[in-house]
């Protein structure tokens, strides 16, 4: 079957560019506004096949110093994280740690390219070690051989592969809206305090609260910790998941985890049966640089572990709910609040001390446990639509080796295709 696929390089099957952006927010604030959006090699990492959500937009200004490149770019991370890939789900401008391929319809399927690099990314880490820092040049970029099938072959594999980033996609978008309606609940509730029954609820002269609800320092209601430190000697192959705060965040993003870390079993059952592990109704937030990021321990978890002074420890407890808990981090304005009390210049962090001194809304126990009632089922199927693509993304890495090395025959299987694929 391979017989008739050829080793090309990149520029073979479409144009390869490299992305613009001759400043940094901190030297040029200017270029940064609310006009085009600014991707960014996290936000490469972050997507899952198309790239929909940045945390940087440009103004006019900075589309001036950089370029717009179009929807289906696939987007190469070349520093940071070398060779993630994803495609532009809108016309984006990205910074020259990026480089860009737009496929020529007649060579080449992009998700097919796409794929590529899925495969291949481990060898291109390999050839882009440097002495200092890990590093992909675009000339490096251009040397690299790929082993490619005939254009029809192409559009054959990544129809059966993107079936799964698809219906994973899909999953995505169900799982934004659900978390997106339990977070208008709370701000219905606790925000504008239009809670069930507030019509007839008496206002606490005093607090000027309803009646039975109280300002509480986040210290008086559940037990915040951190872990016993983990040395790089702990490490080993496989075992007990580490997480640090990327994978926190990637966790929190509905995102694949990459770079796993671990410590062996004994290492785990040793501080667990001293210190205690996180467990169900735990909460994990994201104490240095982007912080507040929490992540709700469920039962899928099962055992891992975290890094001291990475991740804070909320230890679930019956004097405040983990669900109440999480809706309150996740508010815009609660997130304004920690970074008032981080310390810190050049990279903010949170202290156990400064959140145990949080003050933060606690409302009567009745209004708690309908809120809980309401969103607990929301989540359940949150975490319902994360297995689900925890699935997909297993059987899908399990075709794309067989697929993306002619293993598989597919040109005699009946593969429904577009009829322009490159312009979805």
């Amino acid at each position: 079957m391979t017989k008739e696929w050829k080793n090309v390089i990149l520029e073979d099957l479409g144009f390869v560019g490299r992305g613009k952006s001759r400043h940094r927010p901190r030297n040029a604030e200017f270029l940064y506004g609310h006009e085009f959006p600014f991707v960014q090699t996290a936000d490469v990492k972050a997507a899952n096949f198309r790239i929909n959500e940045f945390t940087q937009m440009y103004s006019s200004e900075g589309l001036k110093q950089s370029k717009l490149w179009p929807v289906n770019t696939l987007c190469v991370t070349i520093a940071a994280n070398i060779a993630d890939a994803a495609l532009l789900g809108i016309e984006a401008c990205f910074p020259d740690s990026v480089i860009g391929f737009i496929a020529d319809d007649e060579k080449s399927d992009v998700r097919f390219v796409k794929y590529l690099f899925d495969l291949l990314q481990a060898r291109i880490k390999k050839i882009s070690q440097g002495a200092a820092q890990d590093n992909l040049s675009l000339e490096k970029l251009r040397t690299i051989k790929f082993l490619v099938p005939p254009l029809p072959t192409q559009r054959k594999i990544a129809a059966i592969l993107s079936a799964y980033d698809d219906l994973i996609e899909n999953n995505l978008k169900r799982i934004k809206l659900l978390e997106e309606q339990a977070q208008l609940t709370y701000e219905e509730w606790f925000v504008r305090l239009r809670f069930p029954g507030h019509e007839t609820t008496p206002i606490n002269t005093e607090t000027g609260l309803p009646e039975g609800w109280e300002k509480v320092k986040l210290g008086e209601v559940i037990e915040i910790s951190s872990s016993k430190r983990i040395f790089l000697s702990d490490y080993v192959e496989t075992g007990i998941p580490f997480y640090r705060g990327k994978e926190i965040i990637l966790k929190s993003k509905n995102a694949s985890l990459t770079d796993r870390l671990y410590i062996s079993p004994e290492k785990f059952n040793k501080i667990k049966s001293r210190f205690g592990a996180p467990q169900k109704g735990d909460l994990l937030i994201t104490a240095v640089g982007t912080l507040g990021y929490p992540y709700l321990v469920t039962d899928t978890d099962g055992d891992f572990y975290f890094k001291d002074g990475n991740l804070i420890w909320f230890k679930g407890n019956k004097s405040i709910s983990s669900i109440y808990l999480i809706s309150c981090l996740k508010n815009s304005q609660f997130k304004k609040h920690l970074y008032n009390i981080a310390i810190g210049s050049s990279q903010k962090a949170l202290t156990i001390k400064s959140l145990k001194g949080l003050q933060i809304l606690k409302p009567n126990e009745k209004t708690s446990k309908s809120y809980d009632n309401l969103v607990e089922p929301i989540l359940d199927s949150v975490e319902c639509l994360q297995n689900q693509n925890q699935l997909l993304k297993e059987a899908r890495d399990i075709l794309l080796p067989r697929l993306m090395t002619g293993m598989i025959d597919v040109d005699k299987l009946d593969v429904p295709i577009k009829q322009n694929e490159n312009a979805l």
